[in-house]
């Protein structure tokens, strides 16, 4: 494992990245409390700088379909495609009609990509939470053919099933997504709630993307349009080793992204950044976690740079009950801090609303940034810190940038701004 402590060499400044990827994540949930819908990418002017959305997630059942389901914790069709909205919730800015086939937020993201022909929809499966029967019931040479077929039937085709509403039937989604996004966590290491642990998943990884593969292009004949693939990876090396064949996973993606945030977190007594560049002066920690590290052991491991996308977040971790030294950084805690919606977590509206509350520092060499007010300690990414991962990621010639999530943004989208400028515009 390549050490976080040795820089690696950098590479030649690349000219800026007009065509570097800009991924979002929609997800599911924020029409509800938060508010979020997917007119607020119209609105935010968001939508206009992304190249690509992910709609999260999901979810595959115990035998591995796709399946739908309005059942709390495992499926939520009334979000997906039977919510009526307002006209002040429609990017059309007309109201849904009661019996209309099709409506929720997979109709929102149909207008969306009316209004802007340029932007790619994938659908992404599994999650922290969703990601147990990948193992079970997805990724076996028993279960991969009947688990790709079941999901490309319901999201590339559009079969979605009529539940108690009037919304669904045959094709009525077909052609809102452009592709599929895996996002299990992890394959052969420890991961979510339930997923099991089995080396022999670093192949069958390998195999359920070919899976994929064949089955998008056998659809791409039919619709005459191709089909991508996308994954999100692990930022450790040691799940990196143990759960992908990196060359052989990267020729079967379009692209993948890479975790470059949840380096640290409450689930820790010590606090420490969650996404910086460089390993910091004086980190506390064993593994001594960092961008770079993580970004050295893909390419190492034989990842193509101009296919990876990196992760960047659009929310901040944090710490209550810090003592009042070395303004926060590496000190013990008592817990995670409150937050609006799970404790240790907190939009970046949220904090910025909250900024005068704290002080404001940065390391500038290890390139990240923390709030401290004498007790709580919250480490985050403004558009200063996005600017300079982004600087890194060109240097390193990366393909772009990836973003957890969009509903964190500020309503001008002042993060999705700073992506976008730099990223090159």
């Amino acid at each position: 494992m390549l050490s976080a402590l040795v820089p690696a060499a950098a590479a030649p400044d690349a000219a800026p990245q007009a065509a570097a990827r800009k991924v979002g994540y929609f997800t599911q949930w924020s029409i509800y409390d938060r508010n979020f819908f997917v007119k607020n990418l119209d609105t935010s002017g968001t939508a206009a700088k992304l190249t690509h959305l992910n709609y999260a997630f999901g979810n595959l059942d115990a035998s591995g379909r796709c399946f739908q389901v309005n059942q709390l914790g495992e499926g939520d069709a009334w979000a997906d495609y039977q919510r009526r909205f307002t006209a002040e919730q429609t990017v059309s800015g007309q109201a849904d009609a009661y019996d209309q086939p099709l409506a929720g937020n997979l109709n929102q993201l149909k207008q969306l990509k009316q209004k802007h022909p340029h932007l790619k929809v994938y659908i992404s499966f599994g999650g922290w939470t969703w990601s147990k029967n990948f193992h079970t019931a997805a990724a076996t040479p028993e279960s991969r053919t009947a688990h790709v077929k079941s999901c490309i039937d319901m999201w590339i085709r559009g079969n979605l099933p009529k539940i108690g509403e009037p919304q669904g039937g045959d094709g009525v989604a077909a052609g809102i997504f452009d592709g599929v996004d895996l996002d299990w966590e992890w394959p052969a290491s420890e991961g979510g709630p339930g997923n099991v642990v089995d080396p022999a998943d670093k192949q069958n990884y390998t195999a359920l993307l070919q899976e994929w593969r064949t089955q998008l292009d056998a659809v791409g004949k039919e619709t005459g349009r191709p089909y991508d693939i996308s994954a999100f990876l692990p930022a450790d090396p040691k799940k990196i080793d143990a759960g992908f064949e990196v060359p052989k996973v990267f020729d079967l993606l379009t692209f993948g992204t890479i975790q470059g945030y949840d380096l640290h977190g409450a689930y820790e007594p010590t606090t420490n950044h969650q996404s910086a560049i460089h390993s910091p002066e004086g980190d506390p920690s064993p593994e001594k976690w960092s961008i770079d590290q993580t970004v050295n052991t893909w390419l190492d491991r034989g990842a193509p740079a101009d296919k990876m996308v990196l992760g960047v977040p659009f929310y901040g971790r944090g710490w209550i009950g810090v003592p009042n030294q070395n303004n926060g950084l590496f000190q013990t805690s008592t817990g995670a801090a409150p937050g609006t919606w799970e404790a240790g977590f907190e939009d970046y509206k949220v904090l910025k609303s909250k900024a005068g509350q704290f002080t404001l520092h940065r390391d500038e060499k290890a390139g990240f940034a923390w709030l401290f007010d004498g007790t709580t300690f919250w480490t985050y990414d403004d558009p200063a810190e996005l600017k300079r991962k982004l600087a890194y990621a060109k240097q390193k010639a990366l393909g772009g940038a990836m973003i957890w999530s969009l509903d964190g943004d500020t309503p001008e989208g002042e993060l999705m701004t700073a992506v976008h400028e730099g990223l090159g515009g």
